[in-house]
């Protein structure tokens, strides 16, 4: 066909392709290889960035490379009552940059070409939602370089991975391997306090009300729960995950959950999103089943920070960890007040102290008994 007989809407898009493409290899490049094997060439210098996918505005936060954040997507624009994402809370101005698409990986390829000043490479997490990467690559002009999220216990050299893969593309290597350490050492430290304690003394638990895209009540748990594995609870979902494999998110029967009785029950403040007629909290001041539980009826009902909000919260989940042991053993945690050590362990990856400001938005129930009589 003749260019010249080419539709407008065409012929911009073409140009903005091309444009696109110049800016964002403009200067010396070199190769890295992505989460997914994939080779992309990316600036030496890389400036301005977006970041798709859930957890992974949260990654860059941790390497402290907000400033560099050009645009992004949908979800860190709204204003909701709840939030649990500390990188967002300290990083108000998140909300008022332009909007590249929808959340969970929805990108809008038209909308990351007009953004002025254009990105230089998009970091993808959950790479399956979406536009595929190569495609949206192709799409855009710009290198697209996947990560997988991974978490802290299963899938740490994942996390691990998607840490230093950051780092390099942005020249935060160092930031990232401090992050790296950090984790470490939190890890280190809850299970040295906890782990000679015997196997028939240690408390039985269950953390219910769990997220998972989005909120549940008290039969969603997580059987390879962080802040249960790194102090060595009893955690009686555990025995969920087939043998030899770990397991996410799962749902658990109301008559299991009765029939294990646990010693400490700890309820996912996510939950409070459902309102006051429904959600965790709402099922176990009100559900004759539940309300027949010791923890219950003894009053040993404890909030803790969401686990999940738009993926995990890595920061919250080391903060929980030190709550569930200081509630579960208190002498081996007689040194620690869980709301401080939030806010440090929050003034190191997000650049400020967050717990007193997301507590007051799920009612001031984290880190403390919940009321359910």
């Amino acid at each position: 066909m003749d260019p010249l007989r080419l539709p407008v809407t065409s012929l911009l898009c073409a140009l903005l392709f091309c444009l696109c493409t110049s800016t964002a290899l403009a200067g010396p490049t070199h190769t890295i290889t992505d989460a997914h094997g994939r080779t992309v060439s990316v600036p030496v210098q890389v400036e301005r960035v977006i970041c798709s996918g859930p957890g992974c505005l949260r990654l860059l936060s941790y390497l402290q490379a907000q400033e560099r954040v050009v645009a992004v997507d949908d979800i860190e624009t709204r204003r909701n009552t709840f939030d649990a994402r500390p990188y967002a809370l300290a990083n108000p101005q998140f909300k008022n940059l332009p909007v590249f698409g929808e959340f969970r990986g929805h990108d809008n390829p038209e909308r990351i070409l007009n953004l002025e000043p254009s990105p230089q490479a998009i970091f993808k997490t959950y790479s399956t939602m979406g536009h595929e990467p190569e495609l949206l690559q192709t799409k855009t002009g710009i290198p697209v370089i996947v990560l997988k999220y991974g978490n802290l216990t299963y899938d740490r050299q994942n996390l691990n991975h998607a840490l230093r893969l950051m780092g390099e593309v942005l020249g935060k290597t160092e930031r990232a391997e401090a992050v790296i350490a950090y984790f470490d050492a939190l890890q280190a430290d809850l299970t040295l306090r906890t782990r000679d304690i015997p196997t028939d003394q240690r408390i039985s638990c269950y953390v219910g009300g769990l997220a998972a895209r989005g909120p549940h009540g008290f039969h969603s748990t997580e059987p390879s729960y962080p802040p249960f594995v790194f102090t060595n609870a009893r955690n009686l979902a555990a025995t969920l995950a087939p043998e030899g494999k770990s397991l996410s998110q799962a749902v658990v029967a109301k008559e299991q959950i009765v029939a294990w009785d646990p010693d400490v029950l700890f309820l996912d403040l996510s939950t409070l999103q459902l309102g006051d007629s429904a959600g965790g909290l709402h099922e176990l001041r009100t559900d004759p089943a539940y309300r027949s539980l010791t923890a219950v009826r003894k009053g040993r009902v404890f909030g803790v920070l969401p686990f999940n909000w738009y993926s995990e919260n890595f920061g919250s989940i080391f903060a929980d960890g030190y709550f569930v042991g200081k509630t579960l053993y208190p002498e081996r945690f007689a040194d620690v007040d869980p709301a401080t050590k939030a806010d440090e362990i929050y003034a190191f990856l997000v650049g400020k102290p967050a717990f007193g400001q997301m507590n007051a938005l799920f009612r001031n129930l984290a880190f403390q008994p919940v009321p359910v009589k």
